[in-house]
């Protein structure tokens, strides 16, 4: 059960004589409610049996809510007239968000103002969706958009406070949400003229307001206590998953075993044939990044494994086209971060280039199956799997990883936290932040034996799918 729905249960229970006995020296409400001085002569029309919500005890009594209060609709002067501090011959306007965490103070001449409020009073929220929320008044002005309850008697036969919690429960809650002009034009008086209220004696309209204020804290303090449970659960699984990935890429997921080698051997590969392609003509060559410093590396991982640039482990790093592209109805599909964002290609909303403007692009900045796209600006630090054969170019906020490895490792430690915490850390601009392509060519990746990264690659294929299960 939720906390409000366990507020409503409560709330409920009191409005239905349920909360506290009733005793019979207390009178009944009959007794009570032909004691009550009306202002005016009143035509009471009778309550059916129909009409009758739930049973309520003996010795209380159903009584129309429009026969005992009337609902009054405050004032709405010019915003031109509002001014943010307190001067003499001027009243204080309250609106609906005074009454919550951010009040922002208004303040208007009081000849500008015809509805006023005084310390305790009810007021009723009658617009969209702040309806249903009740708040207690404070001396002052109030505008359109709640309603004070105004007693249609005098004295005090009705205890305010029995009153506020009737209109908490779910009783007047249920008929204004439901009230189909309430988003809109806002309920008004003749719209609660089938609200029924349920009229205890004065005496247990006190001991429900006591027994009241001794349940409701408690069951903040539950909601508090709900509230950051549902958090944790919220951030549980994706917190268990960045957990996994740090594990897997410090080397903590899986043995290690001798026999398949170091990082070092197979890096060493890597270069070899990244200086073969080169040699061949196929990839630039590059300038070289300087050696990694103790100072940079993150944690440590072992000793069979080794820290190398992201630059490394790629023939190229680019990124798309920084001039805007010529458009045409239909030819190559255009990708934007929106087509990436959720970490695969969509490609069912694009803008297309024409087949020109394609072919006329270098290789380090033609997507292929087996490369990985990155966004750097933006919601920068996602890495997206090419898996596909379909043509297509990308705007600059993409950055293109032409592999010399397989992807299934890379990615994952792509999508750790030590490298979007790299990636954070160089981060510039304000608007949108951009992970340059040089920052990103120099960025740390942990490269264990190929083989350990499969049995990696495997154990995580088996457990990320469990903490997807529990978001």
């Amino acid at each position: 059960m939720t906390p409000q729905e366990l507020k409503n249960s409560i709330l409920l229970s009191a409005i239905q004589g349920k909360l506290v006995k009733q005793y019979p020296e207390e009178g009944t409400a009959e007794e009570l409610f032909h004691s009550i001085a009306f202002i005016e002569k009143k035509d009471l029309k009778n309550i059916s049996e129909e009409e009758i919500p739930f049973e309520i005890p003996a010795s209380w009594k159903w009584v129309r809510h429009n026969t005992l209060f009337e609902i009054i609709g405050g004032s709405q002067p010019p915003k031109s007239n509002f001014l943010d501090a307190p001067k003499e011959g001027c009243v204080r306007l309250y609106q609906i968000r005074d009454y919550g965490e951010t009040p922002v103070p208004v303040y208007v001449s009081k000849n500008l103002v015809t509805k006023f409020t005084q310390r305790g009073d009810i007021l009723l929220a009658r617009y969209g969706a702040s309806v249903g929320k009740v708040f207690l008044a404070e001396d002052g002005a109030y505008n359109v958009a709640m309603a004070k309850v105004t007693p249609l008697f005098s004295g005090n036969p009705i205890s305010k406070m029995y009153l506020y919690y009737y209109y908490l429960a779910p009783l007047y809650q249920f008929l204004v949400k439901n009230n189909s002009r309430s988003a809109q034009a806002g309920f008004n008086k003749d719209d609660l003229n089938s609200l029924l209220f349920p009229l205890p004696p004065l005496a247990e309209q006190n001991r429900i307001v006591a027994k009241l204020e001794e349940i409701l804290p408690l069951i903040d303090r539950y909601e508090a206590a709900w509230n950051k449970l549902e958090e944790f659960n919220k951030r549980f699984p994706g917190d268990m998953q960045k957990s996994i990935l740090q594990l897997a890429i410090q080397g903590k997921l899986v043995e290690q075993r001798p026999e398949e080698g170091t990082g070092e051997e197979l890096f060493q590969q890597i270069q070899e044939e990244k200086q073969a392609l080169i040699k061949a003509g196929k990839i630039k060559k590059e300038k070289p990044l300087p050696e990694i410093t103790e100072d940079e590396i993150p944690f440590d991982v072992p000793s069979n494994w080794k820290w190398v640039r992201l630059i490394d482990l790629c023939k190229s790093i680019s990124d798309g086209d920084h001039q805007p592209p010529p458009q045409v109805p239909q030819g190559i599909p255009f990708l934007v971060i929106s087509n990436v964002s959720a970490g695969s290609i969509d490609f069912s909303n694009t803008r297309h280039v024409p087949q020109g403007y394609f072919d006329a692009l270098s290789d380090d900045r033609v997507a292929e199956k087996g490369d990985i796209l990155f966004t750097v600006t933006g919601s920068y630090g996602i890495p997206i799997k090419v898996d596909c054969d379909q043509q297509f170019c990308f705007q600059r906020h993409i950055a293109l990883l032409k592999l010399l490895v397989d992807w299934d490792y890379l990615y994952f430690a792509l999508i750790s936290p030590v490298f979007k915490a790299q990636c954070d850390a160089v981060a510039t601009g304000t608007a949108q932040k951009t992970v340059g392509l040089k920052s990103l060519r120099s960025m740390l990746v942990p490269l264990p034996p190929i083989a350990e990264q499969k049995r990696i690659v495997a154990k995580l294929e088996e457990i990320l799918p469990l903490c997807d299960r529990l978001k």
